[in-house]
This record gives structure tokens, sequence and C-alpha cells, in this order.
């Protein structure tokens, strides 16, 4: 295993070189102690910021709605005094705002002026989906907007990060020849989520550079629960959750960079040791073992058997089935309701909740597990939509 300096690694066909570390902008140190909220501590986010890139961190990621508007803003600042130089800027469009063509550019422009640059190395459709991909970038023709913003020298590169199954994925990456890169979210209990390992694949086979974000998913993986943490101390290695979880990433050769939203200087020189030892292939088989074992307990802990066959889909009043008792799983699992009730009211339309099932009955009666479906929708919901206890 490599250590010491940061290791770089290759960014798709892109002839560029990207530390395995990448700062995710979403989660800076805020003043009221609210995470995510829009009054960032301005003053301890640009230290971080310019700590990694002191320490060869080069590749920074924000997005319009990150901090209520302010993520920008800050990391625009950030990069004054020469560290714009020294870094890639990701940011992405804000897609769900786009109501027609030229608001692709009124958006551009205003991200832009926060960041206080002429150019967005590489640009991102924030959040694609089946639905975005087809009744907004393919309706208002954002791809064409897009180059004309790479042609007047705005936009380096375009890609897309992403929200939704493997086929959704593969329609995406084949519908579009000028893809450079994508970013999914991808962790080791990930691998069979969302686009999974099997993504992650098609895409670098396709010459895509691919950006991982939730690489902890969402801090979980780095604060397991009691039987997990049992586990790492009963493990030789005395390896962090964190660092474990990380490292199983970039142990993969279709991995470019790991986004990172860290909030404290603590996190940021954790994150860069980890980073500075990583390596492709670096991790050896008892140790992949033992991820292997984590994912297999977490599992046990699943309290709604459901193997997301899709035997009781489609709903017919749209109620994604598998996805909401995937979310409740998590939330349990993880002790985190809170991220799952964020994502069921972010990410779901309200006929995909748990919320709108009707009791008609129909997915019983195909479910091969036999579990009490009816029953266990206005369960889900009032969990993740209610705000109730497990």
């Amino acid at each position: 295993m490599a250590t010491g300096k940061m290791q770089f690694r290759n960014f798709g066909r892109i002839d560029w070189k990207v530390s395995p570390l990448g700062f995710g902008c979403m989660r800076l140190p805020t003043l009221d102690g609210k995470p995510l909220s829009g009054k960032i501590d301005e003053r301890e986010s640009i230290r971080m910021i310019r700590h990694a890139i002191d320490q060869g961190v080069n590749y920074i990621d924000t997005a319009y709605p990150y901090h209520e508007g302010r993520s920008e803003i800050v990391l625009g600042k950030a990069l004054k005094d020469g560290y714009r130089e020294r870094v890639r800027v990701a940011t992405k469009s804000p897609i769900w705002l786009v109501k027609r063509q030229k608001d692709f550019d009124t958006y551009l422009n205003t991200q832009l002026r926060r960041l206080k640059t002429d150019h967005i190395d590489f640009y991102l459709l924030h959040g694609l989906s089946k639905k975005r991909w087809r009744e907004t970038v393919l309706k208002h023709n954002l791809l064409k907007r897009a180059e004309n913003a790479m042609h007047d020298g705005k936009i380096g590169h375009l890609g897309f990060s992403f929200h939704d199954d493997y086929a959704a994925f593969k329609e995406i990456v084949d519908g579009y020849d000028g893809w450079d890169f994508c970013q999914i979210q991808y962790n080791y209990m990930d691998i069979k989520r969302q686009a999974g390992t099997k993504g992650l694949r098609y895409a670098a086979s396709n010459g895509l550079a691919v950006v991982v974000m939730e690489p902890l998913l969402g801090g979980r993986l780095a604060n397991p629960p009691p039987k997990i943490r049992k586990m790492f101390d009963r493990h030789d290695d005395k390896q962090s959750p964190a660092d474990l979880a990380l490292q199983w990433i970039w142990n993969q050769t279709e991995v470019s960079v790991i986004l990172s939203g860290m909030s404290t200087m603590q996190q940021v020189k954790q994150n860069i040791r980890s980073a500075s030892s990583s390596g492709i292939g670096s991790m050896d088989k008892s140790e992949l073992r033992f991820v292997d074992r984590l994912r297999s307990r977490y599992k046990e802990e699943t309290p709604i058997s459901c193997t997301k066959c899709g035997y009781c889909m489609p709903c017919p009043n749209g109620v994604d089935i598998p996805g909401n008792f995937e979310l409740y799983n998590d939330g349990y699992i993880h002790d985190d309701a809170e991220s799952s009730r964020r994502t069921y009211k972010r990410f779901m339309g309200k006929k995909q909740r748990a919320g709108a099932c009707k009791q008609c009955g129909k997915c019983e009666k195909k479910c091969p597990q036999k579990l009490p479906i009816m029953t266990l929708m206005p369960e889900v919901h009032s969990v993740l939509g209610e705000g109730m206890p497990f």
C-alpha cells in the first residue's frame, strides 16, 4: 500500500491526474450548528479548503443549492490568492429548476459570478433520473446549450450526477457521446443500489471518469451501530470504519476520485491521511472478506425482508414499494431515521411515497416473500413521512 505523499489517479479519458480525495462543499462548518444551512463559517471553511489544496487535493466539488446557495460563494472566496489555478472546480446545473432553454444559461452565469471565475472545469447536470433526463434534458435540448457553453469557454467538461436505477443510468450514459465523467453514489453497502458496481464498471468501460459521492453513506459507515462496532473491535488491523470504507472504494480501478463532504479540520486531515495511503488493488483478500462480512451483518439487521425482486411492481397507484422499504431499512440498521426522512421527502415524488398506498392488495398477491405490504406501507410512512420513531 502506498504511503506518505498524495497519490494521483487517471480521470477517465481526460489527460489529467486527479487526487483520490475531492473536497465536497455540501457539508461545510456552520455558525448555527445546523448542517447544510446557509450560515457557513466562512473563515473556517476557507482554512479547511486551502489546507486540503496545500496537501495535494486538486478536485473541489459544489453545486447551486448547497448551503442554500452560499457554498459556491464561499468556495469562490477560498480560491482567491492563487488557489484557483491549483485546482479543477466542479459544480452542477440545478436541472429541476430549468423550465425552458435559457434557464440553463441563466443559472450557469450566476454560478460563474458566485465562484468568481470565467470558467467551470467540470460541469454536471445535477441529480439526473430517467424522468429528468427525458422530460427536462432532452425536452429542452440542454445538451446543445451545454455544448454552446463549452464552445464559449464557460465549461471545460460535461458530466452528470445520478440518482435512479441501473437501467436509467445506462440509458443516460448511452444517450450522449459527449459525456466525460459522471458522479454516482457508491460505497460498500450500495453495490447493487442505484448505478451500483455494474454502473461504475459500465461508465468506466465507456471512457468516463467516475466521481464517487456518499462513500460513507452520509457518515453512517463512519459511525456504525454497536453490533457492527464490535466487529471492528475484533478486527486485527484496528482500522477505523471510515478509512476501511474509503480504502474499499479506492481499491477499485474504475474509481477516479471520492468526494468527502468535510465539516471539520480533523476530518480533512484524517481523509488526507487515508488518501495518501490509498491505491488500486491495495487491499488484500482478508480485508475484502471482512468488508463482505460487514455488509452481511448490516443486512441481518434489516427489519423488512424485501429482496427488491420487483414482482410487486408496478404499483397501480405509482408507489415505489421496494424503494420505500429500502429507505426504511437504511434508517433502521444505521440508527439514522433523519437521513432516510430527508431522502423520502426530497427525492421521492408524492405518488411514489408509502403514504400514497391505496391498500388495493395487488402487490401482496405477487410478493414471493409474502410480505404484509398493506400493513407495512402506513408504518413506513409514519416513520419517514410523519417523523414517528421506529
